[in-house]
């Protein structure tokens, strides 16, 4: 019988997971998405106009890019603010880049027209997983965004293709565990994290040994893990959008 986790999981269980609407009033679709006690703020807004480097290069349609970042008081240790660097370090550009080529999959860019869709991700509190949160609830305030911009007229239709969410998976103490906490992702000797589309599709997938090899199996077995956490995610998703759509 496998070992209990620290918080008394079962290793293929998610941590609870909450999305809040309408968080950000400004914002032209926000959620406040938790995993636990992972907690970020996810906002989309428009922009009518699209890069420089999209009019030089006479490439038509819109843009989606994301910019994501933890306040200071997300960690135990403050966590100084990029700005206060003067750069953005390495993590922090390697995962908006990974929110906004996750959210461009399943957006046809052409139906955004001369637009830049603009996704901000603000960590409150750091658990492990902020990336994957990221993106479960940047999908999901680009979704209530692209609503509200139909519904003004603002948009000719709906350019949101299909759903999108990710999930960490990871082996920890030589067992195979879904939805890793900070804790776990520490100490984890391979950590893996997986984006996926509500009809399975793969968009990206991350996987790294931590000071550690492993197998081909193990490979296999992880993303099946993150497979089965995928499809509960889509559903919960599913579940949250009705909800919001229909109380309109």
């Amino acid at each position: 019988m496998p070992s209990p986790r620290s918080d008394g999981r079962h290793p293929d269980q998610l941590r609870p997971i909450t999305f809040e609407a309408n968080i950000a009033p400004y914002a032209t679709g926000s959620v406040l998405v938790s995993f636990g006690s992972t907690r970020v703020i996810c906002a989309a807004m428009i922009e009518p106009k699209v890069p420089l480097w999209m009019r030089q290069q006479g490439v038509r349609g819109g843009w989606l890019t994301a910019e994501y970042s933890m306040l200071p008081y997300s960690t135990l240790d403050r966590k100084p603010r990029d700005i206060s660097k003067g750069k953005l370090d390495g993590r922090t550009v390697e995962i908006q880049r990974l929110i906004g080529r996750s959210l461009r999959a399943v957006v046809d860019l052409m139906k955004l027209g001369e637009n830049t869709l603009w996704i901000d991700c603000d960590v409150l509190q750091a658990d492990g997983g902020t990336r994957t949160a990221s993106i479960t609830g940047a999908y999901l305030a680009t979704r209530l965004a692209v609503q509200r911009l139909v519904d003004a007229g603002k948009l000719a239709e709906n350019p949101v293709l299909d759903s999108v969410a990710a999930v960490s998976a990871g082996v920890c103490g030589g067992q195979e565990l879904l939805d890793l906490n900070y804790v776990e992702d520490k100490d984890a000797e391979v950590d893996a994290n997986i984006v996926m589309t509500g009809r399975g599709q793969f968009v990206e997938m991350q996987s790294s040994g931590e000071e550690a090899t492993f197998t081909h199996e193990q490979l296999l077995s992880l993303t099946a893990l993150a497979q089965k956490g995928l499809k509960e995610i889509a559903a919960l998703q599913t579940a949250f959008l009705t909800k919001c759509l229909l109380a309109r």
